[in-house]
């Protein structure tokens, strides 16, 4: 399948910034799931690509000089595979992924949570789709219900989120029962069932045999053909579209807007 995407992010500030430094994961990943056809990425300032200790693209934007606005457009082309195949292992062992961070910290009952959803499944397929449907059962998407700063816990126990809550309930709880499981970071193409676009998964590891598996915790499947690939990480601060700092300023507004079409008429 061939995904079009657009993906337009427009920073504005109340007063001139006086530095900012932006780490962009905007370029899709080299994974076998998929291949990106055409690719570009438009920013002001300076730009330095390299490839992260997760295998991610990542760009380094730097603009040293006052400015009141960023904006940054990625777009393209990527094609994507029909098979639920296992995804690149990348550069770290899945052990990388198997240590809880403080977005992802678990807690007794929710070790028992992931227990009970898996059942005598256990590191199977079967078992890592099982959890994925209970966490979705047990975290309602709502948006607007949450903030990038939350963590698992608080999602769990509020009973509410958004893709990201889910995919941090998820890797919490699959880490605790001993499931190296990782974030993912990029795009859907949801056509008429909904407005979902820019979005956040996991990938759970199920063994040599079987890998690395990508599961859409929110819609309780697998994750594939009608996703892209950006980044991977531990949690969200690892594999953020856009993530930075600044010097000055003020107060900021961001607007953010991506569109994902089979083709370029429809978006």
């Amino acid at each position: 399948m061939q995904l079009h995407i657009r993906h337009e992010t427009h920073y504005r500030y109340d007063r001139p910034v006086k530095y900012s430094i932006q780490c962009l994961h905007l370029t899709p990943r080299r994974d076998a799931s998929q291949r990106a056809l055409q690719w570009s990425l438009t920013t002001p300032g300076r730009r330095f690509e390299q490839i992260d200790a997760h295998g991610n693209i990542t760009h380094l934007l730097t603009l040293e000089q006052p400015h009141r606005e960023i904006r940054i457009l990625a777009r393209g082309i990527v094609e994507t595979l029909d098979s639920d195949g296992p995804q690149d292992e990348g550069p770290l062992s899945p052990l990388a992924y198997l240590a809880p961070t403080p977005l992802t910290t678990p807690s007794a009952e929710l070790r028992a949570f992931a227990q009970a959803a898996l059942g005598t499944a256990g590191a199977t397929a079967e078992g890592a789709e099982q959890l994925a449907r209970a966490v979705a059962a047990s975290v309602r998407y709502q948006p607007g219900s949450s903030d990038v700063r939350d963590e698992a816990l608080t999602a769990f126990k509020r009973g509410s989120g958004v893709c990201q809550d889910h995919a941090h309930v998820y890797l919490a709880a699959a880490r605790a029962v001993g499931l190296p499981a990782r974030y993912v970071s990029g795009y859907l193409h949801a056509g008429e069932l909904g407005d979902a676009a820019s979005h956040a998964w996991v990938d759970v590891w199920l063994g040599e045999r079987l890998g690395w598996r990508s599961i859409d915790v929110t819609h309780a499947r697998p994750a594939v053909r009608l996703y892209c690939r950006l980044a991977v990480g531990r949690d969200y601060l690892d594999a953020a579209p856009v993530r930075g700092v600044r010097q000055g300023g003020g107060g900021e507004s961001l607007d953010a807007r991506v569109l994902v079409a089979e083709s370029a008429l429809q978006q």
